[in-house]
């Protein structure tokens, strides 16, 4: 843009000096010929001052147009500063908001993990009412057979009395007969014999024979129908229990001051989702029996969770797992969610100690629980030929929804825990009652608190002599 304006105005300061020149040649010739010089010279300076505004007028244009163009790359540099903080503010904003959206999907997987477990313990549970109702439909068909059995028995234990009471009479009528008989003998003479009785005839017995009096006896000492038996009838009714060859009509709890030796407890005193146990190394083969034994003492509305074990596939391989939503001294026994089982521990919210002792085999699939050396629950179907799988984590205290981690404080174990041993076999009766004692702990233990590698949050881990000493 400034090469044209440079350029005319070479030409004209060269044109100009050369144009002079050329006039000052032509004084010398006369005035009628020098005029026209003049004029022509006149129009030029005119048109010199006329090139002169316009190239004025170009250098204005020219240096506006510096300034204008000086003004633009200040701003654009300006823009450029501005655009990249925004490109700065721009991508935090987006660091951020996929911080925010993988949060977010964090908490829909764990809402929607939770919200199958839910599903699947509802179908569970369910199919346990459903059962249940099945089992309580059968047992009412047993009772009213039962009811209609007894009733028929006594029906004939009072036709059995109809009979013996006419065979009373008959007998008594015979004796009488035979009375008569001796009498009218008596009368004809005293050298006269009896006449001898027919072969076959059998001779009725005297009042005073052996046989008589057995049967009198025997007739005295019949019992009257009566109503059926206290234990009898709660069997019944569903709510009395068959005991046992080795099982107590009274349950007399072992005082806690007796037991002694227990070896290290640990003290979980809130709802904390801190406050964990970690047990390793776990289970290294995978289990088809198994027992769990511990002291427990708590004064918790509701027992939560002692023991869970996780794996990456299920976190409720295994669970003794209980909540606030639960019923008091409720607690799910579940193997291998959702299948589970619920056990009463209403007992244990005394804020005593209390042995207990979960038992399983996947022969039949056979459970029991045994509470102060206590049968107090007992059944079968459960998990039946399943294996626990190894390479599992296995937590006290809290319930896992991921593995190794995942805690609820709704879940959380409030109180104290002694003893607590794991066997891979099925602990008979004696030896829960030595357990239970403290004069012997079986044999065979697979883990034990002495395996308790981690010990967070507000736990506390102490050495008690004996159970009464404990805080």
């Amino acid at each position: 843009m400034d090469c044209p304006d440079w350029k005319t105005l070479s030409f004209i300061l060269i044109f100009v000096p050369v144009y002079l020149q050329g006039a000052l040649s032509q004084e010398a010739r006369p005035a009628w010929q020098r005029k026209p010089f003049f004029e022509r010279l006149r129009l030029l300076e005119e048109q010199f001052r006329s090139l002169q505004k316009v190239t004025l007028t170009h250098l204005h244009a020219i240096a506006s147009n510096y300034n204008l163009s000086y003004n633009i790359d200040a701003r654009f540099r300006s823009l450029a500063l501005e655009n990249q903080a925004m490109a700065l503010v721009v991508n935090q904003s987006q660091t951020a908001l996929q911080g925010d959206l993988g949060h977010l999907k964090t908490w829909m997987r764990k809402t929607h993990r939770r919200s199958q477990k839910v599903d699947s313990r509802l179908l569970a549970l369910g199919a346990a009412l459903s059962e249940r109702s099945q089992q309580h439909a059968r047992e009412r068909k047993e009772q009213e057979a039962q009811r209609q059995a007894l009733s028929s028995l006594a029906l004939d234990m009072r036709a059995l009395q109809d009979t013996l009471a006419h065979l009373m009479h008959v007998i008594q009528s015979q004796g009488a007969r035979l009375a008569t008989l001796e009498g009218w003998l008596q009368v004809a003479g005293p050298g006269t014999t009896a006449p001898a009785l027919s072969p076959t005839q059998p001779e009725p017995p005297s009042p005073s024979s052996p046989k008589l009096q057995g049967a009198k006896q025997t007739l005295r000492t019949l019992p009257e129908p009566k109503d059926p038996p206290q234990d009898f009838a709660g069997c019944l009714q569903g709510t009395g229990e068959h005991p046992g060859p080795h099982s107590q009509q009274a349950w007399h709890p072992e005082r806690p001051e007796e037991i002694c030796n227990v070896g290290p407890v640990l003290i979980f005193p809130n709802a904390s989702t801190k406050n964990v146990v970690f047990l390793s190394p776990g289970f290294l083969l995978g289990l088809r029996a198994l027992s769990v034994c511990s002291w427990v003492r708590t004064a918790s509305g509701h027992l939560g969770t002692l023991l869970s074990y996780a794996t990456e596939d299920n976190d409720n391989k295994l669970v003794l797992h209980g909540r606030d939503s639960l019923a008091p001294g409720s607690i799910h026994f579940v193997i291998g969610d959702p299948a589970f089982r619920e056990l009463p521990l209403q007992q244990l919210l005394d804020g005593q100690w209390h042995h207990m002792c979960v038992i399983w085999t996947s022969i039949l699939g056979r459970y029991w629980l045994h509470v102060d050396r206590r049968l107090v629950a007992t059944g079968s179907h459960f998990r039946e030929g399943y294996e626990i799988p190894p390479g599992g984590s296995l937590v006290l205290g809290q319930e896992q929804d991921s593995m190794g981690g995942g805690f609820d404080g709704s879940e959380a174990f409030v109180g104290s825990m002694a003893g607590l041993a794991i066997w891979d076999r099925v602990l008979v009766p004696r030896e829960v009652s030595h357990l239970a004692t403290g004069e012997e702990v079986p044999p065979g233990a697979i883990l034990t608190l002495a395996n308790a590698t981690s010990v967070g949050g507000f736990v506390q881990r102490v050495k008690c002599t004996c159970l009464d000493l404990c805080p």
